[in-house]
């Protein structure tokens, strides 16, 4: 029997751990977060993505304590927390540093917080176990930070994090540090922990692959709004704006206008010299100026133009780049454009398909693109 999908969000009745409530936060004429309204629900695995000095951290921040909002509330749990000090909130933060005390063991960094609290002896000896255990460290326990890899200590300031049993774990850019194949390794290992506590993690990050692979949905921001807010595959497949379809992976945009002509769902759009019209899903009155993204992969590369496609536009290749996995063509065509598409790279080839200067048909579905108006 399939297990049933994690999406509270979709329930009307679902009560939200976290709400924003028209919460705003200005350092004098500056906004930082503008009034945002959010509800993030327990159990979720939630992201705040968007460039430097959008407003994530700031959100952090207050959700911690550390800052308090100029207008609007918080609830966690359906409680206000603004009067609530940082160190009696039912929530830890995870800095990128680690902040791990040098002169302690890992044993006794993952110790820290539960001795202060007065914890007894035994049951905090077996709650740090636990979190040994868990984060898969129990090798390490008498060593100190200096003695143990970049890897390690992320897992030590997640386990000291998660020992006081948090209902919330902010994470602020936590595997920054970690070199790429090892933050790779540590985006899942981290699912796995979230999983197995059942604690509510959001996490700050402005990159989009970290966020499109931990997150059970992910918030796109940008000069302290909410830009969208979705799960990972409708944020890529569907996105609601230029500026979200632009800052997740890879898109081309072409500027667009709808002709008179269409058919039933679909419509006719002009584009670059008006001789080589596109067809796309959407209901849109002529004269409507869109955009259209598509992403490269939805792209196919052909030496003949392809029969019974929607679209189809000659150009030359004039750039490759080989990643292994996938390779990216980009290809100008009759009026200029540049377009991009990808190919999977299925077999060990001695040759390449395509080379440069090589003149290709690039041809794509009516689904495939995606119109957006603003």
């Amino acid at each position: 029997m399939s297990q049933p999908v994690f999406a509270p969000w979709e329930v009307p009745e679902a009560e939200p751990l976290i709400r924003f409530e028209s919460v705003s936060k200005t350092f004098g004429e500056f906004t930082a977060i503008d009034a945002l309204s959010l509800d993030i629900f327990e159990r979720e695995f939630f992201a705040l993505l968007g460039p430097s000095g959008c407003g994530k951290t700031t959100m952090m921040r207050i959700l911690a304590g550390f800052e308090a909002p100029t207008s609007g509330r918080i609830l966690l749990d359906g409680q206000d927390i603004a009067p609530v000090p940082p160190n009696k909130r039912a929530v830890n933060m995870m800095f990128q540093s680690y902040a791990l005390f040098p002169h302690l063991s890992v044993w006794d960094n993952i110790a820290f917080g539960l001795r202060r609290e007065g914890m007894a002896r035994d049951l905090l000896a077996a709650r740090v176990d636990e979190m040994l255990r868990l984060t898969r460290l129990e090798k390490f326990a008498r060593r100190k930070p200096h003695q143990i890899s970049g890897g390690q200590k992320q897992r030590v300031a997640l386990a000291r994090s998660l020992a006081k049993a948090p209902k919330l774990l902010l994470l602020d850019e936590p595997l920054g540090a970690l070199d790429k194949k090892l933050r790779q390794e540590t985006q899942f290992e981290l699912m796995d922990i979230q999983e197995k506590t059942g604690t509510t993690f959001v996490i700050v990050t402005h990159d989009q692959e970290e966020a499109m692979t931990v997150a059970s949905r992910v918030a796109v921001m940008d000069e302290g709004k909410l830009i969208q807010v979705d799960t990972p595959d409708r944020i890529y497949e569907a996105p609601n704006s230029v500026y979200v379809a632009d800052f997740i992976g890879n898109v081309n945009i072409i500027q667009c206008v709808v002709s008179p002509d269409d058919e039933d769902s679909r419509v006719r759009l002009e584009w670059g010299d008006g001789r080589t019209p596109l067809w796309a899903q959407g209901e849109f009155g002529a004269g409507r100026r869109l955009s259209l993204a598509i992403r490269p992969e939805k792209i196919q590369v052909s030496r003949r133009k392809p029969d019974g496609v929607a679209n189809a536009v000659y150009g030359e290749i004039v750039d490759i780049a080989y990643l292994g996995n996938i390779s990216t063509f980009h290809v100008r065509l009759r009026d200029g454009k540049m377009l991009k598409a990808q190919i999977a790279n299925t077999r060990r080839i001695s040759r390449r398909s395509f080379s440069w200067e090589d003149h290709v048909w690039l041809s794509w579905s009516d689904t495939a693109g995606i119109l957006l108006e603003r």
